[in-house]
């Protein structure tokens, strides 16, 4: 059963930050580039056109003058542009939490966990993955626990976090945890599951190779060729 959305709590500033975003992205918006859009991101969502140099510029503007959000501002903003249909709008609710991470407690993994399973593609899961749920572990380890459910899930993109979550973590990796959620996944036969068990494996072993060259040599017959192919490209 699909949990309902949280709440969005009122907030002031994300009152101006909607206010202003909603002018200012769509008048940049190029209907021609947003098809191109559309079809490189396999249509997952629709697009207004803004390429991402540009659109950093544009967020720049927007954001000029505001003060820095607390928890509720940063769930508010990015519920409210998770809302809106054009994929720009979640890409700088992404950028936004990436910035602001440290402003949010342990009891905003729900709303991460809502953005994940929105419109899910891999250009705003896998940054949610890394900087944002990622974020909130590393500053509360019992979030480790929500991971482990979190591999267990039905919900690809929800699994692909929990395998992700770890990626910038290097010397304070939870290797048990990160080779336990390899070979939990492992059978599985979707792309993105595969990929990212390669992936989470290919940027530790920048920390420790050796572990990472031994784990899959020991389990090499579970892994598919692709996870393999990934973790060791370059070992």
């Amino acid at each position: 059963m699909t949990s309902a959305p949280p709440a969005v709590p009122a907030s002031a500033l994300a009152d101006t930050v909607l206010g202003r975003l909603t002018e200012v992205y769509p008048a940049a918006g190029d209907p021609f580039r947003a098809q191109e859009m559309v079809a490189y991101m396999k249509g997952a969502a629709p697009f207004l056109g803004i390429r991402t140099p540009e659109r950093r510029t544009l967020s720049r503007t927007v954001l000029d003058g505001t003060p820095r959000p607390d928890e509720a501002d940063c769930t508010a903003v990015a519920l409210r542009c998770f809302a809106l249909p054009e994929r720009e709008y979640h890409y700088f609710a992404v950028d936004y939490l990436r910035r602001h991470v440290r402003r949010c407690s342990s009891g905003f993994l729900p709303v991460a966990r809502h953005l994940v399973t929105t419109d899910s593609w891999w250009d705003t899961v896998d940054h949610l993955a890394a900087h944002v749920v990622g974020g909130l572990v590393a500053a509360d380890p019992a979030l480790a626990e929500q991971m482990d459910e979190w591999i267990e899930d039905d919900d690809l993109w929800v699994a692909r976090t929990a395998l992700l979550h770890q990626l910038r973590f290097k010397g304070a990796t939870d290797s048990e945890r990160l080779f336990a959620y390899c070979l939990r996944r492992a059978g599985d036969t979707d792309f993105f599951l595969r990929k990212a068990i390669g992936w989470a494996l290919r940027e530790y072993a920048k920390t420790d190779p050796d572990e990472v060259r031994a784990f899959v040599e020991t389990h090499r017959a579970r892994l598919s060729p692709l996870s393999v192919r990934e973790a060791l490209k370059h070992l």
